[in-house]
């Protein structure tokens, strides 16, 4: 039996981080956490802002952390599509494979903003996603990114510029 691991999500809005999400805990057989569906189910309408979306989501995290080391605990892999975007963030996600005693997998997700501002666009356009970021949240949420190194302690798979749906199984 294949030892639980915990599967972490980073790169930039339109990356392709849900995409690649989906296809792990498919080959993985894990259980597969969208911080985007969680937000939206539970805050619908109510995050219009980064101050916003900050609040709700330390809310999500409060709950789903334990049970996320609950459900690793117990022997089942988790695919947290949370993003692992800024060092901060990845010290958190990172902490929950450490309490439960797991190892962790950082997906890096290396796709340049023009690439992603296309993929942006056209997902805009289809209306399935759970928000539509505009040209301007991109750029502000964007300056937040941190590029993820070793150096922080993680375990990382990186993947450059492909188009979603490509990822590797």
């Amino acid at each position: 039996m294949r030892a639980p691991t915990l599967h972490l999500m980073c790169g930039k809005i339109a990356s392709g981080k849900s995409t690649l999400a989906k296809s792990l805990a498919e080959e993985h057989g894990a259980l597969l956490l969208n911080e985007d569906q969680w937000l939206s189910r539970l805050y619908p309408e109510q995050i219009k802002s980064v101050a916003d979306y900050v609040r709700c989501a330390r809310q999500i995290r409060g709950v789903l952390g334990p049970l996320v080391v609950d459900v690793l605990t117990a022997g089942v892999g988790v695919v947290l599509d949370f993003p692992a975007n800024t060092v901060a963030d990845r010290q958190w996600l990172r902490g929950l494979a450490d309490t439960a005693k797991v190892p962790h997998c950082l997906h890096y997700l290396e796709v340049d903003d023009d690439t992603c501002r296309v993929r942006l666009h056209a997902r805009n356009a289809l209306a399935e996603h759970e928000f539509a970021a505009s040209d301007a949240e991109f750029d502000l949420i964007t300056r937040y990114f941190q590029v993820p190194d070793v150096g922080e302690g993680l375990e990382i798979v990186m993947h450059r510029n492909r188009q979603p749906g490509q990822f590797p199984r």
